[in-house]
């Protein structure tokens, strides 16, 4: 072989995770436009409703879809090296939406909760919020509806105290505005899917950044050894009765996980009390 031979082209890098989200300034109206195409963070989530069997409602997974959207906007919204949580509860239909992200990872994961849900006289949506060096906070804003995105705009305009506005603009496609100060309210209000769509014709937009976001728990047997592990040592009876292992379902995602009485008797050996 010829020693002027080329070499070989470098391996191609792998493919980035999870969806992309982008920023933009919008110029003149001091707001923020953030764009996201879902379908890939939709397809892990029914990948994971699929690898542990967990079948949800229909109408539950609808309102799921949505709360997820207005979510991951809302994350991307937010500082870096915060972890978030909403709960949405509706009641009609009655059921509990969970939602969490850790906005420095870009993760974000959650769960449908339609057993024992009991009534609360309306609908709400609770925020927490734990970010470095700060004590956590939690805001509760009542909403009206069965939408999770007039939820969102609702939590904006009582916990925020700023507006801001969720728009699904094609299938799996959606949009946020959110609001500066000295925003335009007369252009912001009158705001339709259709101007929207088309802002950057209308508008000067100035990219601010790009975050990814993946569907990840990172639930595994060690962690949630640790959490048994206070049970296990008053009342492992309890925990386990006379079978060999337990399953146990992650509070977070709903994943399913068997932990074995062995198991949990070498963690408890290993981190004595």
């Amino acid at each position: 072989m010829s020693s002027d031979a080329a070499p070989p082209p470098p391996p191609a890098p792998p493919p980035e995770e999870g969806i992309e989200l982008r920023s933009h300034f919008i110029r003149s109206r001091n707001a923020v436009i953030i764009r996201a195409t879902l379908s890939e963070l939709y397809v892990d989530y029914f990948l994971h409703l699929a690898a542990h069997q967990l079948k949800p409602d229909p109408a539950h997974v609808a309102l799921f879809k949505d709360a997820l959207a207005a979510f991951v906007l809302h994350c991307t919204a937010r500082p870096r090296y915060e972890m978030i949580a909403w709960t949405l509860h509706f009641e009609a239909p009655m059921v509990n939406l969970f939602l969490t992200a850790d906005t420095e990872e870009e993760s974000v994961t959650g769960r449908i909760l339609a057993d024992n849900v009991r009534t609360m006289g309306g609908n709400h949506l609770y925020a927490d919020v734990v970010a470095q060096n700060k004590p956590p906070r939690r805001s509760a804003v009542p909403f009206a509806g069965a939408d999770a995105f007039r939820a969102a705009e609702a939590f904006y305009l009582q916990s925020e105290q700023r507006p801001a506005r969720f728009f699904a603009v094609a299938p799996e496609e959606f949009v946020m505005v959110c609001s500066h100060p000295d925003y335009d309210p007369a252009w912001f209000e009158a705001l339709t899917v259709e101007t929207v769509r088309d802002l950057d014709k209308t508008e000067t937009l100035a990219l601010l950044e790009r975050r990814r976001y993946v569907w990840r728990c990172g639930c595994n047997q060690r962690k949630l050894l640790r959490v048994l592990a206070p049970l296990a040592r008053e009342d492992a009876a309890g925990l386990f009765g006379d079978d060999p292992s337990a399953k146990v379902t992650c509070p977070r995602c709903a994943a399913q996980h068997i932990i074995t009485r062995e198991a949990m008797e070498a963690f408890l050996a290993e981190h004595p009390a």
